[in-house]
């Protein structure tokens, strides 16, 4: 097979070796809107596929959400250093 194999028409076929050997460049291909089908011995087991934008969630609103559940939550008299530091101790 030549090196452009991963050049995707509607929908692409590949093996599982192959699959796992140029995973990067599928995933590029998906994160562009294509669908990638991975095969085992010629029989389908699994498609690469975009998430769909509307579950993906700009930065600034997965911020906003981590700072609102944060607030009014007690440490129970523990800063955030000193849970860092225990979780090293592990």
């Amino acid at each position: 097979m030549s090196s452009d194999w991963f050049i995707l028409d509607v929908m692409q076929t590949v093996g599982a070796f192959e699959a796992k050997t140029h995973l990067s460049a599928l995933l590029e291909k998906v994160a562009k809107g294509e669908k990638v089908m991975i095969t085992r011995r010629g029989v389908p087991v699994a498609m690469l596929v975009p998430v769909q934008t509307s579950a993906r969630k700009e930065r600034a609103e997965v911020i906003r959400e981590l700072m609102e559940f944060g607030r009014g939550r007690k440490l129970r008299g523990m800063t955030i250093r000193d849970l860092i530091e225990e979780g090293r101790r592990f």
